[in-house]
């Protein structure tokens, strides 16, 4: 489980940075995925992986962080996403 934990968030990395940014003032919205046994923990995956991506791109958060939760077979699934500019 945790091996497929990793897959996702590695693909889900892989695809936010290959993200092209808006042509209005260079800003780009910035998504992460998180997984957990309770959507607690789950949310707590996704925005702070999404503050991560945001860093890592150099990048400063605009906006409040959006997030939504869908309840899985065994885990949670959260999904966070911000408004991030240079």
């Amino acid at each position: 489980m945790t091996r497929l934990i990793q897959s996702a968030g590695l693909a889900f990395a892989a695809l936010i940075l290959a993200t092209p940014a808006h042509a209005a003032g260079n800003c780009q919205r910035v998504g992460a995925v998180g997984d957990g046994p309770t959507q607690t923990i789950a949310t707590i995956m996704s925005t702070h992986g999404l503050e991560n991506i945001i860093e890592a791109k150099g990048l400063k958060p605009q906006g409040v962080v959006k997030t939504t939760c869908k309840d899985g077979t065994v885990l949670s699934q959260c999904h966070s996403s911000q408004t991030a500019c240079k």
